[in-house]
C-alpha cells in the first residue's frame, strides 16, 4: 500500500495520468489550486491527511469530449 502525505506528492499522483505539459500556465494553476485546497483541507483537520489511493474507484476521462490538451 503507497500512501501519500505531502500536498505535492498527492498531486503529482492525481495528475500523472493526464501526461500535462509541466510548464503550462493552466497546469501551474491548477497545481496552485489544488495545493491551496489540500493545505487548507489538512489545516481544518489539525492533523496530517493520508491518502490511501487502492480504495478510490478508478476514473476515465473521456479526452475525445474534453479536448487533448
Amino acid at each position: 500500500m503507497t500512501t501519500y502525505t505531502r500536498p505535492d506528492a498527492i498531486i503529482d499522483f492525481c495528475l500523472a495520468p493526464l501526461n500535462l505539459n509541466a510548464d503550462a500556465a493552466a497546469t501551474q494553476e491548477t497545481r496552485r489550486r489544488l495545493e491551496h485546497v489540500l493545505r487548507t483541507y489538512r489545516l481544518k483537520l489539525a492533523q496530517p491527511v493520508e491518502v490511501d489511493f487502492t480504495r478510490m474507484p478508478t476514473l476515465t476521462i473521456n479526452e475525445a469530449a474534453h479536448g487533448y490538451e
